[in-house]
């Protein structure tokens, strides 16, 4: 057996090789598509640097203002546990999970497109909303807009980077969405660091209603994508399919037209399907079905949000003053930026297994380390009366180098992958899977976070630390390598795997 349990890792069908190359018409469309990820990564670092700022928490939280600022009795693993101020941030993952039930209907029925122009809409809705919020209840309702928003993009922007890129660069234009995310989560971290000196305390209103702003750029840019040759052939319209394929590969009709006769072949299996939500459970699509689900649930587990959330909660947990804590939030988002940088030249390089397991590996040692550390300076009290420089920088460093992990690995991967294993007839349906599984469970950990924080301490790093071991155990073993594989061609890599080919009818066509 190979290692990891696939065979021939590099190859689809070896008869399949499509002509065409990066266009820059498809550089451009991928790109601008790829830049709905900056609404999910703006909120994700928005959020946290919010609920540090004390005229924020003293006009929608002032029980954890005073807990916060002015009870010193309080253990500093528990100050900012407060269920109202976790539901402020985790309403909009809850709404993700529900609209992207909506949203798989849409994409398949109207396109990618649609549902990127429909989320960008709501998602300005949220955020005007909430930079006018008077009440808690305005800012969830807000809350819940924004989450609409995330689902419809999350939904719609993976399938089309994965749809419209040539097999060979998908990965990397691809990685592109997680980029756009990582650079969501910076701005938010410049943001509020600005916006955390403005005088007169309404820098918080600032802040949450820059959201609008990549909101709007979404809206209006969706408007000028074209849709994917894939869509326009569940819409029916096939000439307009071949000479947007011709397009975006610079080829020419007889190029074309092996990658086309597949394509239309799978949308007429698609079209075969009535029910996807029922087929999806056939056990055919079993592989499949079951990475939707424990990608996206690994990838939460792996504790990067609590760190994404509420690292200048956790930076002022460990002992770091205000501006400190919001500066240091600012140098791990700037880290996951260069981090994803790797994995678009490495993804289609070096293959999606090689960056999981290497991840995977770093994310466990550096946890393991931030756990020795802060167990070693707070105990259990979380009582520390002299934090010296020099170990405040070495938390910072080895935070640094677990969101890098991340971000060269189960970051992009998390979203790449799902995107680009399954079949048309239920690829709509899936990624709506896979989106609801990562916003049900990024709702739980946003959720639980500073409870969890409060009564496990420090040994909560640990408790992420053995998911990170669970699951790179499970991609060594369980997960074949999809590089260089046509997205139509990718039930060989099912076929060719030591585990997963006894689910695979050996007579099922190959699109």
């Amino acid at each position: 057996m190979a290692v990891g349990g696939f065979d021939n890792p590099n190859n689809g069908d070896p008869n399949k090789d499509y002509p065409g190359a990066i266009t820059f018409y498809v550089l451009v469309t991928c790109i601008i598509a790829a830049m709905g990820g900056l609404i999910f990564g703006y909120d994700i670092g928005i959020s946290g640097g919010v609920t540090s700022m004390a005229p924020f928490l003293q006009k929608f939280f002032p029980s954890v203002y005073r807990k916060e600022a002015l009870d010193e009795s309080t253990n500093q693993y528990c100050k900012f546990d407060s269920v109202k101020l976790t539901m402020f941030t985790s309403s909009l993952y809850l709404a993700a999970l529900v609209a992207s039930f909506v949203a798989s209907w849409v994409t398949k029925k109207l396109g990618r497109k649609i549902s990127m122009f429909i989320g960008g809409l709501v998602f300005l809705a949220g955020a005007i909303i909430n930079a006018a919020a008077q009440n808690i209840a305005m800012l969830i309702i807000g809350r819940i807009l924004l989450g609409i928003g995330v689902g419809f993009a999350n939904q719609a922007v993976p399938l089309y980077l994965s749809e419209m890129a040539p097999y060979k660069l998908r990965g990397s234009l691809n990685v592109v969405f997680q980029l756009c995310i990582t650079i969501g989560i910076l701005i938010a971290n410049v943001v509020n660091y600005l916006t955390s000196k403005m005088e007169g305390g309404y820098g918080w209103r600032v802040s949450l209603g820059g959201a609008a702003v990549p909101a709007l750029f979404i809206v209006v840019s969706s408007l000028f994508l074209p849709n994917t040759p894939n869509s326009m052939l569940e819409k029916n319209q096939p000439e307009k399919a071949r000479a947007m394929l011709k397009r975006i590969r610079g080829v020419s009709d007889k190029e074309i037209e092996a990658e086309f006769k597949d394509i239309l072949a799978a949308s007429e299996a698609s079209k075969a399907v009535k029910h996807p939500w029922r087929n999806i459970k056939n056990r055919q699509y079993r592989p499949q079905l079951i990475m939707s689900i424990l990608i996206p649930f690994f990838q939460q587990f792996t504790g990067i949000n609590v760190i994404m959330f509420y690292a200048p909660q956790l930076f002022k947990t460990i002992g770091f003053g205000d501006d400190a804590s919001l500066l240091s939030a600012l140098i791990t988002g700037g880290i996951n930026v260069l981090a994803t940088i790797v994995s678009i030249y490495g993804t289609d390089k070096w293959g999606r297994r090689f960056l999981f397991l290497e991840g995977g590996i770093q994310m466990f040692i550096f946890q393991v380390l931030v756990t020795v550390f802060i167990g070693w300076k707070f105990g259990v009290s979380g009582d520390v009366t002299d934090l010296p420089k020099w170990y405040a920088g070495l938390v910072v460093f080895f935070i640094c180098v677990y969101v890098a992990a991340f971000a060269w690995s189960w970051g992009p991967l998390g979203w790449l992958v799902p995107s680009e294993i399954f079949p048309l007839e239920i690829r709509s349906a899936a990624q709506s899977i896979t989106v609801s599984v990562n916003m049900f469970f990024t709702f739980i950990v946003a959720q639980l976070f500073l409870t969890m924080l409060c009564h496990m301490k420090f040994g909560l790093f640990i408790f992420f630390a053995f998911f990170v071991l669970l699951m790179t155990l499970f991609v060594y073993f369980f997960l074949p390598e999809t590089k260089n594989i046509p997205i139509e061609e990718m039930t060989c890599v099912w076929k060719s795997h030591w585990f997963w080919r006894r689910f695979i009818p050996e007579d099922r066509p190959q699109i």
